[in-house]
């Protein structure tokens, strides 16, 4: 008996169905894990989401974030967190902030070492989540709480991110140079063109045409 399939170019092979083997139980490496891309665009810029990348690891993630949203436009450094180490508060309306509307319960009776965790604002829907600050907590639910009490005067703030600082890899001081743009790369930066100048003068020379009819 052949194995027979909807496509008719596999029909044509006569492969036999005993030779097919049944598909093994599903690893870690069978699908590539979601990460996510912060963006610092200059020096002293706080680290902005850029969007999200798949990757079977951080360190190629960190490669994968690099080409996908730092070669047209300016960079110092960027950030990669898997996106399970992501946690989120629900989303208020763009009238009120997060803080005032959404409290966590923190775990009694838990004894967890005193952490770093990084905290990001997206202060409306549609705009990117950005770095606002740290704080040293003992879990995300007393972390979220610090974050409240330093961080709510930054209003409006419709949602917070709260990553664990050592979940992050991190762009090194070291790692600046492969962002310079040299002289022959100016063809990947859209101001390089000056569109906008170019249409200006157009326009300009077609209204000075037109006086002359």
């Amino acid at each position: 008996m052949n194995l027979q399939s909807l496509d008719p170019r596999v029909n044509r092979l006569n492969i036999p169905a005993s030779t097919m083997t049944p598909m093994a139980p599903k690893s870690v490496l069978d699908q590539f894990a979601t990460y996510e891309a912060f963006i610092q665009k200059k020096e002293g810029a706080p680290f902005t989401f850029a969007g999200a990348v798949h990757a079977p690891n951080p360190d190629v993630a960190f490669l994968f974030a690099k080409e996908q949203y730092s070669r047209r436009s300016s960079c110092t450094g960027i950030w990669i967190v898997q996106t399970a180490h992501v946690k989120l508060t629900p989303y208020a309306s763009d009238e009120a902030s997060i803080y005032d509307s959404f409290d966590i319960d923190k775990p009694e009776g838990v004894t967890r070492p005193l952490e770093p965790y990084e905290v990001f604002h997206q202060q409306k829907r549609g705009k990117a989540h950005t770095h606002v600050g740290r704080v040293g907590a003992t879990s995300y639910e007393e972390a979220y709480e610090l974050a409240k009490n330093k961080f709510s005067h930054l209003t409006p703030v419709v949602n917070v991110w709260i990553i664990k600082s050592k979940n992050i890899l991190q762009s090194a001081e070291e790692d600046k140079d492969m962002w310079v743009t040299t002289a022959e790369k100016k063809y990947r930066e859209a101001g390089a063109y000056r569109v906008m100048e170019r249409i200006k003068r157009f326009k300009k020379e077609q209204q000075r045409r037109r006086s002359k009819i």
